[in-house]
């Protein structure tokens, strides 16, 4: 029989670290001070305002969810060890404890590793392949399909909002809004290249290839954010829709194309009917990438005055995924690998996003 004190011994560790973290009472105040806005007679007079403190309001209670639910399982964790040492039969209620245990740990150790203001947005995503044609644009579909697993796993709403088909296979473009509970603070780690090595099945020859895709995330910034745009630093195109999957979704020039030209920032929307609801979310999105660069160059200006300064370029390969001739996902900031390329592609990336998040808190990522 396995010796499950042993095994319960660091999930106990993981507990009071996580506890330790956890300010309950400063949790509390802040649902208190929130919900006290909520009971005011002209609330909802600004919608747009009580739309942003009930979604900050629902953010922290599930917050306080997680933190009872942990709590909650632990006790069941000690309670089934306790029964355990009387009925060696219940071994499997301690197992799926512990199993359950370790998933809320997790999802709760990341919140609390998310302490930038922007960690909370929603945030969109654009995924772009790189050179190779055929073969680099079914590796960008291949890793949509991943984002898409990872999102139904967290709960986050995934939607399409610009989607080019590739040629033969795959994509030559897309750009997401996923919306949830810290969706920025979480994939803001997939930021970079990823490198893809396989058996071409577009090979006749059956050899080897490797293709490349760039992921870029970006917050999905508030209104209230200051970012200046002006008209004349913008190209703005319209021309007609086509969907997911390339069907026609509109007879009218509805998608737009806004080109920020002082930085050559382009954003494509065509998911709505409307050409003006179309340009007002693609004017959204490039104030957040407007905002996300003068972020970046602050933190450039920054390192410049760190001892080891550890040039971190945008674009650079963050993550290899080899299928051939071996099976390996490497992430090369972090070091964390794994064989289970499967279990990756369909959505698995806690161990990437964690190890990446608590590398920077400790400041060992630049």
């Amino acid at each position: 029989m396995k010796d499950y004190k042993q095994l319960f011994e660091p999930l106990k560790e993981t507990y009071d670290e996580l506890m330790s973290l956890v300010e309950e009472a400063t949790l509390l105040d802040e649902i208190k001070t929130v919900e006290q806005k909520t009971y005011k007679e002209d609330f909802w007079d600004d919608q747009q305002t009580a739309n942003k403190i009930m979604k900050k309001l629902k953010r922290l209670k599930n917050k306080q969810k997680q933190i009872n639910q942990l709590k909650e399982t632990f006790d069941n964790l000690k309670m089934s060890l306790e029964l355990l040492e009387m009925d060696e039969d219940l071994k499997d209620e301690f197992e799926q404890s512990a199993a359950k245990f370790k998933k809320q740990a997790e999802t709760l150790n990341q919140r609390l590793l998310l302490s930038n203001p922007n960690d909370t947005s929603d945030c969109v995503m654009e995924i772009h392949p790189g050179a190779g044609g055929t073969e680099s644009q079914d590796w960008a579909d291949m890793l949509l399909r991943m984002y898409q697993r990872y999102c139904e796993q967290e709960d986050f709403e995934f939607a399409f909002l610009d989607y080019q088909k590739g040629d033969e296979a795959g994509i030559k473009s897309v750009t997401i809004s996923i919306k949830g509970d810290y969706a920025f603070g979480l994939l803001k780690a997939e930021n970079g290249v990823h490198r893809l090595v396989r058996i071409s099945p577009f090979d006749s020859g059956g050899r080897r290839h490797t293709s490349f895709a760039s992921i870029n995330v970006y917050p999905e910034v508030d209104d209230d954010v200051d970012i200046q745009l002006d008209e004349k630093d913008l190209k703005i195109d319209t021309y007609r829709s086509s969907g997911a999957g390339g069907q026609s979704v509109n007879t009218t020039d509805s998608a737009v194309r806004i080109t920020h030209l002082p930085t050559k920032q382009v954003v494509t929307v065509q998911n709505e009917r409307s050409q003006l609801k179309n340009k007002a979310q693609a004017l959204k999105i490039l104030k957040g990438k407007l905002y996300q660069l003068e972020l970046e160059r602050k933190q450039k200006e920054m390192d410049k005055y760190k001892a080891t300064n550890q040039q971190n370029a945008f674009g650079s390969q963050i993550r290899s995924y080899v299928l051939h001739p071996y099976k390996m996902v490497k992430d090369h900031r972090t070091s964390i690998e794994t064989g289970n390329v499967d279990k990756v592609l369909n959505g698995d990336l806690n161990m990437f996003i964690n190890a990446y998040l608590t590398q920077k808190l400790t400041g060992d990522l630049s």
